[in-house]
């Protein structure tokens, strides 16, 4: 919105003043409304688990609020911006609602609101956008008819929203990712000549991560929640959507996508099909690196961290 009103002169001035904002706002609202948030109750089967009891979860809703108005005041945003925006708050209040429920929603009632924003988000980028997917390796682009390319749509929104929620298990860590993954994704639109407005909001969202993350750094004083995880995973999915490379998601979210993923897919087929998979190793993976392998908090984060940046390394030499 300022944007507009300053011109064109004024883009990049403004723009840097957007993220000092959404950095500092961000801290501050941390630091004020951490009070307000729900308590953490602990998780009984997870690493660690008990030593978050009683901390403030839900933080999600705090820096997801304040994303949405930076963008607002900051960013050049269309109808198809502002609907993504919505989105990402439906899918932060949702999880929320979660984090402050005495009784933890079920599986498939998240599952099935999941389904519901990954078919928005379908819908809203089929009528802004082109059905074409470009293969970055080759530079080819595959025209896929709409109804398929609404269907895979859905289902990597899905996949991203659900394992970055789960891969929120050790302080610091699905935040730190999201940004790796997030700045992987920004490059490639820098050198794919397809830096845009949306961009923007890319570095918007990290600065608001990082603002999180200054009190979630281990020893963390607060948590995220389904809040923050959920409407993390939506948004990661969006940027790569915007990309036109779709299947970039796989190389620049992969550590996401194990850590969090591998869980799922053991569940699934545990349940549905009767099958039994990686039955000694821990899921989500991060509790297979600090139990097993006898990791340090640091340790995971860091490490984990590492393989994601020279996976994105890697993208981004395919990209030049």
């Amino acid at each position: 919105m300022i944007n507009f009103i300053a011109g064109e002169a004024g883009i990049k001035t403004t723009a840097f003043i957007g993220i000092l904002f959404a950095f500092a706002a961000t801290c501050l609202v941390m630091w004020k409304g951490m009070g307000m948030l729900p308590r953490d109750q602990g998780r009984e089967f997870a690493v660690d688990g008990k030593k978050s009891a009683g901390k403030p979860r839900g933080a999600g809703f705090l820096f997801v609020l304040v994303f949405i108005a930076a963008a607002l005041l900051f960013g050049q945003v269309n109808r198809e911006m502002v609907i993504y925006l919505i989105l990402t708050g439906a899918a932060m209040i949702t999880g929320f609602l979660d984090d402050c429920a005495k009784t933890p929603w079920g599986e498939y009632k998240k599952g099935f609101l999941d389904l519901v924003i990954a078919v928005m988000v379908a819908v809203t980028f089929l009528n802004f956008n082109s059905n074409d997917i470009t293969i970055l390796l080759t530079g080819t682009a595959i025209t896929v008819p709409p109804v398929l390319f609404g269907i895979l749509t859905v289902v990597l929104v899905w996949v991203s929203i659900n394992v970055t929620n789960c891969s929120d298990g050790v302080d610091g860590l699905s935040g730190t990712l999201t940004i790796i993954t997030l700045m992987i994704i920004y490059l490639v639109d820098l050198l794919q000549s397809r830096g845009d407005s949306f961009s923007y909001l890319i570095l918007l969202f990290c600065v608001c991560i990082l603002g999180y993350l200054w009190y979630n750094a281990t020893p963390s004083r607060l948590m995220m929640g389904d809040a923050g995880s959920r409407a993390m995973g939506l948004f990661i999915s969006i940027a790569v959507l915007k990309t036109g490379s779709p299947l970039l998601y796989i190389p620049v979210a992969l550590v996401l996508i194990l850590d969090g993923g591998l869980g799922l897919v053991k569940v699934f087929l545990l349940r549905f099909l009767k099958i039994r998979i990686l039955t000694r190793v821990r899921t989500p993976l991060h509790d297979q690196a600090r139990k097993v392998w006898e990791w340090s908090n640091t340790q995971t984060v860091f490490r984990f961290a590492i393989i994601q940046i020279m996976l994105g390394a890697a993208v981004i030499f395919i990209a030049l």
